[in-house]
């Protein structure tokens, strides 16, 4: 099976045959691939009306469980965005009723993201949807090979965590 990577590769390797392009192979893949999920991931949440960077926050205060509440400090390690990217994720994401600010009972200058009801049902639909549509487009991939694919591609992320 070839795909437009390989064609990418060998007008490459014909014009720069000093370079070794096994990088070229895997992250080309990789990068065209990460386009096609994200048009994916944005149609499953558009069906729950919310955008990807609102599923970031909210799928991160799910996960923390009941009772669905991180600092903001947190929020900005779970997201991987500034400071103020996320007070801006916030304020928008309470405007629409997702999220709501408490004092911390262990802090009193800091305060706590919570998750609303509103909010936790959107999440939730939202990444029902996403798990299905990722399903999709592992498509016949064997799980043996799903597996083996994430665990080949642990390794080159664990350096950025």
């Amino acid at each position: 099976m070839r795909d437009e990577v390989d064609e990418l590769v060998e007008a490459w390797a014909s014009e720069r045959s000093d370079l070794d392009l096994a990088p070229v192979e895997v992250f080309s893949r990789i990068t065209r691939l990460a386009r096609h999920v994200d048009r994916v991931r944005r149609a499953a949440f558009s069906t729950y009306d919310i955008e990807p960077w609102e599923f970031d926050v909210l799928a991160a205060l799910r996960r923390a469980g009941s009772p669905y509440e991180l600092s903001p400090g947190r929020l900005l390690r779970e997201t991987l965005v500034t400071s103020g990217t996320m007070t801006n994720r916030v304020d928008r994401l309470a405007a629409r009723g997702f999220v709501e600010r408490n004092p911390d009972p262990d802090d009193r200058r800091g305060v706590l993201v919570r998750l609303t009801p509103d909010g936790k049902r959107a999440v939730d639909g939202a990444f029902g949807a996403l798990v299905d549509a990722e399903r999709e487009l592992l498509g016949d991939l064997p799980d043996r090979d799903r597996r083996r694919l994430a665990t080949l591609l642990r390794p080159l992320l664990a350096p950025f965590a």
